[in-house]
């Protein structure tokens, strides 16, 4: 009967990356040709895991009981499908795995008031100061942070790869001759978004502290902070949104007030939802994979209920998806 290190050997990987494959760890920062061969190698050796430990595995996890904080309000939550992938994928991965899904919880300000249950939490979004996160849940091992705003090293967390996200939007303005970038987001300074963009437009010497609006993140607000800007002394050429609902609000604020896009103003937008290939024009966007973030961070906790004590950091990538908005020309 072929084994784990057959399987291994003839896929010429190692040992631990068809362990983790053939357990579908979502984690695990692989290409896509290296899952295909590893799960085609397994079937043309007739590999099959062992039963029994398929059903330990299964009634340990099924015992299993993980709560959910979103870290947004309603209104956030109903503008920007973001949050909503998220959760998805969390309930999509719990159902996979047998793991029950208990309270999902909601918080926006201060957690104190919060008393999740069950046998382990996952946090999406926020920022917490040191200390919050033990009275949310005491267990640091079995606490997933995902989309946390700051590095909280001793906790798994999983994030998208935002450093990636930004040089991809800005890098794109920038190579079509745009300096004047405004930025418009959510959140607090350390936002990784804003944050990266603040990097970038130092190091290209046009950063300028009157291009930068920061709200909430709803389409109403995008259309707010772009009026703003519009109305302000220096005019940008182009405005990178850190959310796709922003970047709706802000087209229909140029629509308003007669600007042209991409020719008076390019817009690109992060997360590339559904509506974004719908509005007109066609927005420009960073592609993220939320729903995959929300598996991952299940996985992670799986891993944990499991025995794995180290802590994991699992970064998610993205991809520009060029359209009409930012004047380029798609690859």
């Amino acid at each position: 009967m072929a084994t784990i290190k057959d399987i291994a050997r003839e896929a010429g990987v190692s040992a631990a990356t068809v362990s983790r494959v053939l357990n579908n760890d979502l984690s695990l920062a692989v290409s896509e040709e290296t899952r295909s061969r590893v799960f085609a190698v397994a079937g043309q050796l007739g590999y099959k895991p062992s039963r029994v430990r398929q059903l330990k595995r299964e009634n340990e996890l099924g015992s299993k009981t993980v709560s959910l904080l979103l870290w947004c309000s309603a209104e956030e939550e109903r503008d920007d499908p973001y949050y909503g992938s998220i959760r998805r994928g969390v309930e999509l991965r719990c159902e996979e795995l047998g793991i029950r899904l208990g309270q999902t919880l909601r918080g926006h300000s201060t957690p104190a008031p919060l008393r999740p249950t069950g046998d382990g939490l996952i946090v999406v979004g926020g920022s917490f100061q040191p200390g919050e996160l033990a009275k949310l849940h005491p267990d640091t091992s079995t606490t997933i942070l995902v989309d946390h705003y700051s590095e909280r090293p001793e906790y798994d967390s999983v994030r998208t790869h935002f450093r990636q996200a930004v040089d991809q939007a800005l890098g794109h303005l920038l190579e079509l001759g745009h300096r004047e970038i405004a930025f418009i987001g959510g959140g607090s300074e350390e936002e990784r978004r804003r944050h990266h963009y603040t990097r970038i437009m130092q190091s290209q010497g046009c950063y300028d502290p009157a291009l930068i609006r920061t709200g909430s993140w709803t389409s109403a607000d995008g259309y707010r902070m772009m009026s703003e800007l519009l109305a302000g002394v220096k005019r940008p050429t182009a405005c990178f949104a850190a959310s796709d609902p922003l970047a709706v609000g802000a087209l229909r604020a140029l629509h308003d007030h007669g600007i042209q896009v991409p020719a008076g103003m390019a817009v690109v937008g992060f997360d590339d939802i559904e509506m974004a290939a719908y509005v007109q024009p066609p927005l420009t966007t960073v592609r993220a994979y939320p729903e995959q973030m929300g598996k991952a961070a299940v996985q992670l906790l799986a891993e944990r209920f499991e025995g794995r004590e180290a802590p994991s950091h699992t970064m998610i990538g993205t991809k520009l998806i060029v359209r009409e908005t930012s004047g380029g020309t798609a690859d």
